[in-house]
């Protein structure tokens, strides 16, 4: 495999980070406003037309005892339309704790920017992912 596109999904915003199957590393790379909650599919269109990712990770939002938050239903539909536009396979990743330590490497950095927060914690599901899988 090669690129893999990861997803930090919100109902007001997505994370979205840029990994590497060969080095196990990703990269934040934007966070893209919703709309009435329904995501920028103009703009994961040109994301995915840049990347050509052979692979999507969505973050599954859980509780710390290992239920679905209220929003993974949102998040596994997102998905679900994910591989339907874009006919790719989608991997559901553990986002627990991602955007605390998101926020943590960022204030440890100096950055301000909240649209960071997301994008970031798009990279720590897609690492997390991307190391997980062997």
């Amino acid at each position: 495999m090669g690129a893999v596109l990861g997803f930090d999904y919100g109902t007001r915003k997505i994370g979205v980070a840029v990994g590497q199957t060969v080095t196990g590393t990703a990269t934040p790379l934007v966070t893209l406003p919703t709309r009435d909650e329904s995501p920028d599919w103009t703009a994961i269109g040109r994301l995915v037309a840049d990347w050509q990712p052979e692979a999507f990770v969505v973050g599954l939002p859980l509780e710390m005892d290992d239920t679905e938050a209220p929003v993974a239903v949102r998040a596994r539909r997102f998905a679900r339309q994910l591989a339907g536009r874009y006919r790719l396979p989608v991997h559901m990743a553990d986002e627990r704790l991602t955007t605390r330590e998101a926020r943590r490497q960022l204030g440890r950095d100096g950055v301000r920017d909240a649209a960071a927060v997301d994008a970031v914690a798009a990279r720590l599901i897609l690492e997390t992912w991307l190391n997980d899988r062997d």
